[in-house]
């Protein structure tokens, strides 16, 4: 070979390894939040949840606006405009009030939205500090073991075995109804799920080969805990997060319509719908609207955390398309076989009867 084409050769592999090296940086690994964030933008409920909550939460935060528009405060009455002859709320759209009355004459699309900021409130906190110590209990229980592990997993099922409603219902009573007393008693009753998850997740991640090779090069346990366990478990907490959120706007909402939650005049859903069951009969709107409010958050809430769960266990999307796949192939079989007898029955030659029959 001649000189030329070696340095011809030479240039063409610098060329083509070049190329390799270009496509190569190119290619990126995805963390495990990127492919799941990858995979919830793929399911068009989730999102569109997620879209509907944010929504719901700009309405909240901008609720002081829409009283600037409308001039109607959330507590303030207006008997002349807000009630009819006989004393009953007005309708959606009557001087000016944008889906009516409640009973004694305020906004309730306004009452709406500030008892959208109480239930969204109650829903956001008390799941951050149940999440907090469900996760500080359920990995301190499963990474010691032994008594620790005795103690706080009696501890958890003793909380769980609690009839909540009522004892929710007692503390109440006893210590009156006030959103601090609300926020309390939701959160005890919320981490202890949480921690019994998270136990179960940290005994299976500390006998993996990783954390032992952690030990052996001399990590803490509290190291070994923070650093190596908990960012594994934070797809499950956050799978679990996203369900509880709704189960405390219920809480609240149940607590204040049975009178032991959020008092008036402050504004909250269950309170709305408290006062409402006396207008049902005249005033479709005074229960519609909060009820309305109270489902779709609570069912956009639900709606993500299925999201959630299927985008950080992808098996389970795949176990049902793989149902729906294995459907349309039969569906697909059937109806060739269909379309392959009727074609028969056309295309059979007549026969006559025979004679004498």
């Amino acid at each position: 070979m001649s000189i030329t084409g070696i340095e011809a050769a030479s240039q063409e592999a610098a060329a083509s390894e070049g190329a390799l090296d270009a496509d190569a940086a190119k290619i990126e690994g995805r963390s495990q939040w990127q492919l799941t964030w990858r995979r919830l933008r793929q399911d068009k409920v989730a999102m569109t949840s997620l879209v509907v909550i944010l929504v719901i939460v700009l309405l909240a935060i901008l609720a002081p606006l829409f009283v600037s528009l409308t001039h109607h405060p959330p507590n303030i009455a207006y008997p002349n405009t807000g009630e009819d002859v006989a004393g009953n709320p007005v309708g959606p759209g009557t001087n000016g009030f944008w889906l009516g009355t409640d009973g004694t004459g305020r906004d309730l699309f306004i009452r709406i939205l500030y008892g959208a900021r109480i239930s969204l409130f109650v829903g956001f906190v008390t799941t951050f500090i149940g999440a907090v110590a469900g996760v500080a209990v359920g990995l301190m229980a499963g990474f010691f073991g032994g008594f620790i592990d005795t103690v706080l997993a009696r501890f958890t099922d003793a909380v769980l075995a609690f009839p909540y409603v009522v004892l929710a219902l007692a503390l109440a009573v006893v210590l009156g109804p006030s959103l601090t007393v609300i926020i309390g008693v939701i959160t005890f009753f919320s981490w202890a799920a949480i921690a019994r998850i998270v136990r179960g997740q940290t005994l299976s991640i500390k006998e993996k080969e990783y954390i032992e090779a952690a030990r052996s090069l001399g990590a803490g346990p509290f190291r070994i805990m923070f650093f190596d366990i908990l960012p594994n478990l934070l797809a499950p907490v956050l799978v679990l997060a996203t369900l509880y959120i709704p189960t405390a706007i219920v809480f609240e909402a149940t607590l204040s319509y049975l009178g032991l939650g959020i008092q008036p005049p402050t504004a909250s859903w269950g309170d709305i719908l408290a006062d409402a069951q006396n207008f049902f009969q005249t005033s479709w709107w005074y229960v519609v609207f909060p009820a309305l409010a109270l489902l779709i958050t609570t069912l956009a809430f639900n709606l993500l955390g299925d999201g959630v769960r299927d985008a950080m266990d992808p098996r389970t999307e795949r176990v049902l398309a793989a149902g729906r796949s294995r459907r349309r192939r039969r569906r697909g079989k059937r109806q060739v076989l269909a379309d392959g007898q009727a074609e028969l029955a056309h295309t059979a030659p007549y026969v006559p009867p025979a004679e004498g029959s």
